[in-house]
Order: structure tokens, then sequence, then C-alpha cells
């Protein structure tokens, strides 16, 4: 019987000044658009 190895890495990214805000932006559109898609299928589901 073959054992299963599980393995994780973990990564640390130290964007620039311009980058860092560019992805702070970017997240908290997504955040955004996903708290309402979650709000309406909670509404949805009630």
């Amino acid at each position: 019987m073959a054992q299963i190895v599980k393995r994780a890495y973990r990564y640390r990214f130290h964007p620039p000044p311009e980058q860092a805000s560019q992805l702070a932006r970017t997240f908290g559109c997504v955040r955004l658009v996903y708290n309402k898609a979650l709000e309406e299928r909670t509404r949805a589901y009630d």
C-alpha cells in the first residue's frame, strides 16, 4: 500500500509600494464583489 505524503509550501511576497497599493485596490474590489454575491445568495435562500 502506497503512503501519501502531504506537503505545504509557504511563500512570502514583498511588493514595491506602487504594486502594493494596486494589489490592495484589487483585493478590495474582489472582496466587495464576493460580499455582494454572498448577500444575494443568502437573500435568495431566505
